[in-house]
């Protein structure tokens, strides 16, 4: 964004404009409690919303969250930003009602008043001081913190308004805030819970939380307290169902309204079905095999470039995904602000491929694991591509683990390759490359390759700063670049949100961030 030196305020307007995402009337069917399996049961006056989901999430704590399917649970349900992001991608009011940048490095946000978290207690200027303090406190250990280091100080001037005081100019501030992120958490659920505030989420949304029952169900109430337009439901209740033609099958019978994710070997089963509508939606992500760099043979480059020459990934967009998303050149997707389509890839070459494997002392290949979660065609995936690299000698062992332990695997560097994705929650190019590539963020902080190279981590460093979007682009495309020739992994596909929903039901949306909404459902 470019800076803003001229005192100008970004006006809201309306109170309520800023419910586009969070606030916003809901629907739900007649069900009897958030513990009966049905959806349209008819023996209770509460209206319960359930979403059937592969995974169970894996961490409710936003400083602590590291999955878009864990995020989409508390995001804009439980917990809110000062900002927020509409369809489009445009920054709207949400717990702030305006803001303005004073120079360079300082922002100023105008607080909504009259709003409370879940445990009563006030938002305020304070609130967002206790946040970003907490995000930051070394002792709590957030990998999050990397997100908000530039932050020098929170200022509270008075009760209603803060200034961000930063140690340099961070264009990416206002993606940042909009983002799960960026979410005020209650200032005395921090002292009472700690670090297991993952386990108490207490935030100012249209949902309170209720309960979490780890590998069964989350249970979110509706908020008669919220300081917006309440949602129309009693209850949202986020299934965990691991097999997907069962989540499908719920949402048929009526046990069930959405069904996410939809793997794509069942897109056409969801087209033909007459009580299922196909959602479907260009995404900010894009899906990936990575390399383990600290690793033999992974820590020599040429290994990792012949791989990505034995690997055809148009195959694997056809055969696997059903053509679901486009063949990506980067880790990057093209709406994301500092994508090139300058970086040119990888073409299917498997002599060259072998050319490389000798060059680096693998004449004859080597073995190795290829570590995935419990996701179809992922699954699916890691097994093209161990049939793809049989070709040049290469021996893969498929490794699969249930969604949460795969992540923390990958998170801890047991992995070799693996198959991942980057969800891209702000729609802006230091999201991608500070969490991916820099050096301060491996392992938990999202750069699971352990990829280190002192050139990229200065071009992220001086490409956050820049304040004016074509500069940062051509930035962004010369760390693109020498990422694409060093090589830390595979680029596969960009993304597309896809999911099964009820015919019955209205306004459901996924972000292209990948979260899902709820807020505007309703059931008819």
């Amino acid at each position: 964004m470019e800076k803003n030196k001229t005192w100008k305020w970004m006006l809201t307007g309306v109170l309520g404009v800023g419910l586009l995402l969070s606030g916003c009337s809901n629907g739900g069917e007649t069900g009897g409690s958030s513990k009966q399996a049905g959806a349209e049961a008819s023996d209770s006056a509460q209206k319960i919303l359930i979403i059937a989901r592969q995974s169970d999430a894996n961490n409710l704590d936003p400083h602590f969250i590291s999955a878009i399917n864990a995020a989409s649970v508390v995001h804009h349900k439980v917990y809110e930003g000062l900002i927020q992001r509409d369809e489009s991608m445009e920054f709207k009011p949400m717990l702030a009602t305006e803001w303005k940048q004073v120079d360079d490095v300082t922002w100023e946000f105008r607080l909504r008043q009259d709003v409370k978290f879940h445990d009563g207690t006030p938002f305020n200027a304070e609130a967002v001081k206790t946040t970003i303090a907490r995000v930051l406190d070394e002792k709590v250990g957030s990998p999050r913190a990397t997100q908000f280091k530039m932050i020098k100080e929170v200022k509270a001037i008075d009760d209603y308004t803060v200034q961000f005081k930063l140690e340099y100019p961070y264009s990416p501030l206002l993606s940042i805030l909009a983002n799960h992120e960026g979410s005020i958490l209650s200032p005395k659920a921090i002292e009472q819970y700690g670090k297991d505030l993952s386990k108490h989420p207490v935030g100012t949304g249209p949902f309170v939380f209720e309960s979490w029952t780890p590998g069964q169900e989350i249970v979110l109430a509706k908020n008669e307290n919220y300081w917006g337009e309440k949602v129309k439901v009693d209850k949202a209740v986020f299934k965990v169902v691991p097999e997907d033609t069962t989540r499908i099958a719920m949402v048929e019978t009526g046990e069930a309204h959405i069904a996410e994710p939809l793997p794509v070997t069942e897109i056409d089963r969801v087209k033909t079905s007459p009580q299922l509508d196909l959602y479907r939606s260009e995404g900010l992500g894009t899906e990936f095999v990575g390399f383990n760099t600290k690793k033999k043979p992974f820590d020599d480059v040429r290994v990792r470039q012949a791989i990505n020459y034995a690997i055809e990934t148009d195959a694997i967009i056809q055969g696997v995904y059903n053509r679901v998303g486009t063949r990506a050149n980067s880790a990057m997707s093209p709406k994301v602000l500092g994508y090139s389509d300058s970086v040119q890839g990888y073409t299917f070459d498997p002599n060259k491929a072998k050319a490389l494997l000798k060059e680096a002392g693998y004449p004859n290949g080597f073995k190795t694991t290829i570590w995935t979660g419990d996701r179809k065609e992922r699954i699916n995936a890691a097994e093209v591509i161990q049939s793809q690299l049989k070709g040049i000698g290469i021996e893969v062992e498929v490794k699969v683990l249930e969604y949460g332990a795969y992540l923390d695997a990958e998170d801890n560097g047991e992995t070799d390759m693996f198959i991942s994705g980057w969800g891209n929650a702000t729609g802006d190019g230091d999201y991608n490359q500070y969490n991916l590539f820099h050096s301060s963020s491996l392992g938990k902080g999202g750069n699971t390759t352990f990829y280190v190279n002192k050139e990229v981590d200065q071009l992220i460093e001086v490409g956050r700063r820049e304040q004016d979007p074509q500069k940062r682009r051509d930035i962004y495309a010369r760390a693109l670049q020498i990422e694409s020739s060093e090589a830390p992994m595979v680029p596969i596909r960009n993304l597309e949100n896809v999911a099964a929903v009820g015919k019955n039901i209205k306004g459901f949306w996924i972000s292209p961030s990948g979260y899902m909404m709820i807020n505007d459902i309703t059931i008819e």
